[in-house]
């Protein structure tokens, strides 16, 4: 292939994702210049453009890249950090103590990098990120090729990274600034939850985001605990608090939501917002259940997200729609709720329209970003496949993925990363492991 990311790519299978549940067998995708020029059949393919590398997968299916649509992602170098506690002894006695030592720009580097190295490895060509020294990360995935949308975080209290919440914002609109014309980094603006960000940063961030056109993520509804402590400080729930300071529109993105009335998924479909369904980590918590058939029939935009990997364990997004179907059958006691087109859906269209980027990536259409994924399905684990789409939501799991493109650029051929040094990566978060366990040793009551 060439540098000039101009090429033909076969497939048995191809799945635009729009329009939905389609399947189209022995098409090709082309691509010129990074971006989709035409997806016909593969007979026609090569006689239209007999001049272009032809990139055979006679045993795959080819998608849109995949669309993270909630991770933080440095939080991988914390992946497995005392697991299988309830929510606050793990956060107040494990998670916050190594995050308050350790967190600065190389912490947030070296875990960015080993991040970018999974999801790719994954079939996640895109990443919405929340986190400290967003810089960083902004930096690694640029590097990488990959597609990034990083927050421009925000919450009351100081850390390593800000002193209060002028201090975020300051940072924030310098981040924004600094990688506003990038072709693969976008922002958003992240205020951690309602009950780490008061009403007036929330307020002038509402404002910002019409302002600046930029999306507003945000943890919401994340558990029982966090809607009683909002009535009791605040008199109402955190949906009514936020619709109150001028954030609920179609910028609003909101992550987790395991705890909805039907009159707040209303509200949320009326305002064209969308929901982040994280169902691992909602369930390694024991957050809650997403009630993701009731909020599709609301006309609520989902996405999926992995979540960081402290609370999941992995990155790993073809796995969480697994879950998130499986869950949404036994939820709703309905073996027909949410299909897997529905859950392929809300990997690439969903995820790109939550984060604003629906008219450049997720689908297989002319004129998008030819951020695309293969995977292969010849597999004893993958046969007979009787519908591809089931197949790649049910069986087939990220070991299927075997080429990854962003923006027409391989980042991954045969299962090999090619813009990474994935020893020298995979040595720093070693090193990491070691400094973060020693340290809970020593911290742990």
């Amino acid at each position: 292939m060439t540098d000039t990311a101009c090429f033909v790519i076969h497939a048995r299978w191809v799945i635009p994702v729009q329009p939905a549940d389609c399947v189209l067998e022995h098409h090709a995708v082309v691509v010129h210049g990074g971006r989709i020029t035409a997806v016909l059949p593969s007979d026609q393919a090569r006689e239209a453009f007999p001049d272009l590398t032809q990139i055979e997968r006679p045993g795959h299916a080819l998608i849109p890249g995949l669309v993270n649509a909630h991770t933080h992602a440095a939080m991988t170098l914390l992946r497995g950090l005392a697991d299988d506690l309830p929510l606050m002894p793990w956060l107040q006695q494990h998670i916050w103590p190594a995050e308050q030592r350790f967190v600065g720009p190389q912490f947030v580097r070296d875990g960015s990098a080993l991040a970018v190295a999974e999801m790719l490895q994954a079939g996640i060509t895109c990443f919405s990120d929340m986190y400290f020294f967003g810089e960083e990360t902004a930096q690694v995935a640029a590097s990488a090729g990959q597609r990034a949308v990083i927050g421009l975080i925000a919450i009351d209290f100081p850390s390593a990274y800000a002193s209060d919440a002028d201090d975020y914002l300051r940072r924030g609109l310098a981040l924004h600034d600094a990688w506003r014309d990038h072709p693969l980094v976008r922002t958003a603006f992240a205020p951690h939850a309602p009950y780490t960000v008061s009403d007036a940063p929330l307020r002038q961030l509402a404002t910002l985001a019409d302002e600046l056109d930029l999306p507003l993520h945000i943890h919401l509804h994340e558990t029982a605990h966090e809607v009683a402590e909002s009535e009791a400080r605040f008199g109402v729930r955190p949906l009514e608090r936020l619709a109150g300071l001028g954030l609920l529109s179609p910028r609003l993105i909101g992550v987790h939501a395991t705890q909805l009335l039907g009159g707040e998924m209303a509200s949320l479909g009326t305002a064209g917002a969308s929901v982040v369904h994280c169902p691992e980590s909602n369930m390694k918590l024991a957050s809650g259940t997403c009630p993701l058939p009731a909020l599709l029939a609301a006309g609520v935009n989902v996405a999926i997200g992995t979540d960081g990997a402290a609370s999941n364990n992995d990155l790993d997004l073809l796995g969480e729609l697994k879950s998130a179907g499986l869950l949404a059958k036994l939820a709703a006691g309905d073996a027909a709720a949410v299909p897997a087109p529905a859950l392929l859906h809300m990997a690439t269209l969903g995820g790109a329209r939550a984060l604003g980027l629906d008219e450049e990536i997720g689908s297989l259409e002319p004129g998008k970003a030819a951020d695309l994924v293969a995977l292969d399905l010849s597999a004893p684990h993958c046969q007979p496949v009787h519908d591809p789409i089931s197949q790649l939501i049910y069986a087939a799991g990220r070991q299927a993925v075997t080429d990854v493109w962003v923006a027409g650029r391989p980042l991954l051929q045969a299962r090999r990363l090619t813009t990474l040094d994935v020893d020298a990566i995979v040595d720093r978060a070693a090193d990491w492991g070691e400094r973060i366990a020693a340290a809970d040793r020593h911290a742990a009551p």
